[in-house]
């Protein structure tokens, strides 16, 4: 299994990005896809999840600004963000669950698989 998170980069604050994790060896379509970001010095954070049905949801930090989709047939999950803050910057790694239960979902020891991480950085 692999996934391979791409589209970071530097972006000034109230820029957009568009992340995209592109994963393999898995079933796409029957698992839970999230985003989970660490900044430097701070714990890894839920950021946002979509689970194989569609439903969607996101940390309160991001919530109106970041929007998380999935596309099955290019077993892709991707992570718009917008009016992004400096408090953004940080790693941001994909991971994938096939078994995610609601309640922990912000819980990154319930995913089963996560990819390399890219780097958002805004400046001001």
């Amino acid at each position: 299994v692999q996934l391979q998170a791409s589209g970071g980069g530097l972006v000034q604050a109230g820029g957009s990005l568009r992340l995209s994790c592109e994963t393999s060896g898995l079933t796409f379509s029957r698992y839970s896809m999230a985003w989970f970001r660490q900044a430097p010095g701070k714990e890894r954070e839920f950021v946002s999840a979509i689970r194989s049905g569609g439903s969607t949801y996101y940390a309160d930090s991001v919530k109106g600004r970041f929007t998380i989709s999935r596309d099955n047939a290019k077993n892709t999950v991707y992570l718009h963000m917008n009016s992004l803050k400096l408090e953004d910057t940080a790693v941001y790694y994909c991971a994938a669950s096939r078994t995610l239960i609601l309640s922990s979902i912000r819980t990154f020891t319930q995913y089963d698989y996560w990819g390399q991480g890219t780097q958002v950085t805004v400046s001001s």
